[in-house]
């Protein structure tokens, strides 16, 4: 029978989360390039907007947890990131804006992070 340490399995929950958040940021990225290639008022533009809003709420939420291990300052830092992201899917979607290319760079540079 095998023995793990509790550090061991603490690292090894942390590097399954790691790997469904870049997974989730993947799966953003491909609907926001689809978004991008077919419009705002296209099915995809929905999809990618709908997708993003939902998983930046999420990450905020947790970002905001005290349970959160991450650094304060880092947190902080991500959730104006998130912030931001929010606000511009929703300029996005009122006709203000059309910048899927800002939220494919952000949400890329966020995912490569989590490498």
């Amino acid at each position: 029978m095998y023995r793990f340490s509790y550090a061991e399995i603490l690292e090894d929950a942390s590097d399954g989360c790691r790997e469904r958040e870049r997974l989730a940021f993947d799966r953003a990225i491909d609907l926001l390039n689809a978004a991008n290639a077919n419009g705002v008022n296209s099915r995809e533009g929905s999809d990618a907007l709908s997708f993003v809003q939902r998983l930046w709420s999420l990450l905020i939420e947790d970002l905001m947890s005290q349970d959160n291990g991450l650094p304060e300052a880092l947190r902080g830092q991500l959730v104006s990131v998130g912030l931001w992201t929010m606000k511009e899917v929703d300029r996005i979607r009122q006709g203000q804006s059309s910048n899927f290319g800002g939220l494919i760079d952000i949400n890329t540079m966020i995912r490569d992070g989590l490498r």
